[in-house]
């Protein structure tokens, strides 16, 4: 093709010369000569007007000639032959589907020449203007189709599964457990919920857009790049930018557009988020944040380069169709977060807002990176306030929590004494906010310098443990102390004062152990484990003096006349009787109680054994010859230092026993 036009070109010129020699030659017959060129190209026709119209006139010089015929409006007779050929090329041109490189070649020399034609004349009211910014806006038509086609027919489909295999995608990663988190304020705390997982994603940040990332994304196959470029070039180059970008704009979101779809996000509106169940709602959280990860650290860095890429020649260019490109699906995925953000504040929807406002942070940088122009300061500044309703939903939700946990008044106690709902749902909910220390930390100080100092929460005893710690070890321990407080008002619910402080020593064990498992002890800090350490001890004594002290007491000496030679047997079977039924009594009612924890089960069975056996030893060696000489001394005398031992080892089970009818043995 290229080859022909050169030669026409070459023909032309050729003519051209011979017109010049004819009109200063007076010995050829110019008409004829004329007549015979234009039988070769319908082309040269047109120089025989061109002659005619010329002798008629002033036929001193080509130059006068074509003057005149400038003048008498008949200018396409002095038409570039490259122009006439590039013009027939594109008004003439098919569009094959499958047009071979050359051609494709040629019919872009052809819009180059075009261009150029018009940049040269740059006349107003030209004639020959006229034609070439027809041709123009005719090859931009189908230039814009072809944009089209090369850009829907050439992208490269979204690999979700590829992007899940990804070392970049594990470090995003979601499990499904903080959906187990029960709603605080509906009461559906579990007995058996232990060890609550909270779902967090993978806080292990990606790299930036500043370095290189270990995933790439090809969003256009490579062979199509160089079609794309030189199209787009001449687009912007003939003052078809707008409908360029366009084209690519409508393209790229549609695909962006089905690349969220496969990622789980759907549209939704304020409304329909508010109105989602909390089950549904936490999927769809868990899907943003990983949504987040991937559109701004995969598929918007990709999409950047490849306009970077396409729309060489233009930097302003270049920053317009990304951000009318991208803009799109940065705002759905704000929108969302903007809903869960103003949403009604539950308990067990903080770890998942935690997670949001962490992914989103975590990216911040890379979205001022590839927003960086004019245009791109709005989607900047929302993607910051999204992140400042985040934070502030978070630290709001906390405080709910906060008062939840001071105001919870249910009046069932546990049975046996066992450790309560609440405070496995405090403890759990606690260990897990220290995954968010940074976090919470940074959301606090900023939350304290804003708000005068709250008097409220620290009148209750000595706060010295609350002076020089983080802003959330100190809202934690403010926390613990609400629980107790409303620990020891649920203890007062049991009539039997021995089980009120088994119910404290459990639950405040239950405490300390949470914290000595986590990483709550570093935030803590060894006093305040040492200090609920010796609560435990007080309980556990409080609990051997309400519960065991009329049992000993019936061990003492007094009351029996004196020594134990000569003390009344009617006062020691009293005595005995006494005590044999206090310990049945004990006995059946304590082994009904439960102590789960083994360790602490055992330590306090050896409290109770350092307390009754040495007495009961003592009491039975000093005075239970008076009675074993005698008729039914079983009756009296119904257990050994054995049995007992052995019974003690009974209590605190959970499971109630009864010791009526047993005698001791051997009698």
């Amino acid at each position: 093709m290229a080859a022909t036009i050169e030669g026409q070109d070459r023909v032309l010129a050729a003519a051209q010369q011979i017109v010049k020699s004819l009109n200063t030659s007076t010995n050829v017959d110019t008409d004829d000569m004329l007549m015979i060129l234009s039988t070769f190209d319908n082309r040269l026709s047109k120089l025989s007007n061109l002659m005619t119209s010329s002798s008629s006139s002033t036929p001193t010089s080509a130059k006068s000639a074509a003057a005149a015929a400038a003048a008498a409006g008949a200018d396409e007779s002095f038409t570039d032959p490259r122009f006439e050929a590039a013009e027939q090329l594109i008004l003439h041109w098919n569009s094959p589907q499958s047009a071979d490189p050359d051609s494709t070649f040629e019919y872009l020399a052809a819009v180059d020449e075009i261009i150029q034609m018009t940049e040269d004349l740059n006349v107003e009211n030209d004639p020959l203007m006229d034609r070439a910014e027809a041709a123009l806006q005719h090859a931009m038509a189908h230039l814009e189709d072809e944009f089209r086609h090369i850009l829907i027919g050439n992208t490269v489909p979204f690999d979700a599964g590829r992007l899940h295999e990804s070392s970049f995608i594990r470090r995003c990663s979601i499990s499904s457990s903080a959906a187990e988190i029960p709603d605080f304020e509906t009461g559906t705390l579990s007995e058996d919920q232990e060890d609550v997982s909270s779902g967090r994603y993978n806080h292990v940040k990606g790299k930036s857009l500043g370095g290189v990332d270990e995933f790439s994304l090809d969003l256009v196959y490579p062979d199509a790049m160089i079609d794309l470029r030189e199209i787009a070039n001449r687009m912007i180059r003939s003052g078809y930018e707008k409908e360029c970008c366009q084209v690519y704009s409508s393209v790229r979101r549609e695909v962006l557009d089905e690349c969220l779809a496969i990622l789980g996000i759907e549209k939704l509106s304020i409304e329909e988020v508010h109105r989602i169940e909390w089950q549904s709602l936490d999927e769809k959280m868990k899907k943003w944040i990983y949504a987040v990860k991937v559109l701004v650290r995969i598929l918007l860095s990709a999409e950047k380069s490849l306009c970077e890429q396409i729309f060489v020649e233009s930097e302003l260019i270049k920053e317009v169709c990304f951000m009318e490109t991208a803009k799109g699906c940065v705002m759905q995925l704000l929108n969302f977060g903007e809903a869960v953000a103003i949403g009604r504040r539950s308990s067990e929807k903080l770890f998942r807002i935690l997670d949001m406002y962490d992914a989103l942070a975590d990216v911040l940088s890379d979205i001022d990176l590839l927003f960086s122009d004019e245009a791109g300061e709005m989607v900047c500044s929302e993607a910051k306030g999204v992140l400042d309703g985040l934070g502030e939903a978070a630290i709001g939700t906390f405080v709910e929590f906060e008062n939840a946990v001071q105001r919870e008044a249910s009046k069932k106690p546990t049975q046996g004494g066992e450790i309560h709902p609440l405070t496995r749902y405090v403890m759990n909910y606690v260990k897990l906010l220290v995954d968010y220390s940074d976090t919470l930390n940074g959301l606090l100080e900023k939350l304290e310098r804003g708000m005068e100092p709250d008097s409220s929460r620290n009148d209750n005893g000595d706060n010295s443990e609350l002076e020089n710690v983080a802003p959330l070890a100190r809202r934690l321990m403010l926390l613990i102390k609400s629980l107790e407080g409303n620990l020891e008002g649920k203890s007062r619910m049991y009539e039997d004062c021995g089980m009120q402080y088994i119910f404290l020593m459990n639950n405040v064990h239950y405490i300390v152990q949470k914290v000595k498992d986590s990483e709550l002890q570093k935030l803590l800090g060894d006093q305040w484990v040492r200090k609920r350490r010796g609560q435990i001890r007080q309980h556990a004594t409080s609990y051997l003096r309400a519960s065991w002290s009329k049992v000993l007491s019936c061990l003492k000496d007094e009351g029996l006349s004196g020594s134990s030679s000569n003390a009344s047997k009617v006062a020691l079977k009293e005595r005995f009787k006494s005590f044999n039924a206090c310990f049945e009594e004990i006995y059946r009612i304590q082994t009904g109680w439960k102590v789960p924890d083994a360790q602490l089960r055992e330590e306090l069975r050896i409290s109770i054994s350092e307390k009754v056996l040495p007495a009961y030893r003592s009491f039975l060696g000093r005075f239970g010859g008076h009675l074993e000489s005698g008729r039914n001394a079983g009756k009296y005398i119904k257990y050994t230092l054995e049995d007992l031992e052995g019974y003690l080892l009974d209590l605190f089970e959970g499971s109630p026993l009864v010791l009526h009818h047993l005698r001791r043995k051997g009698t």
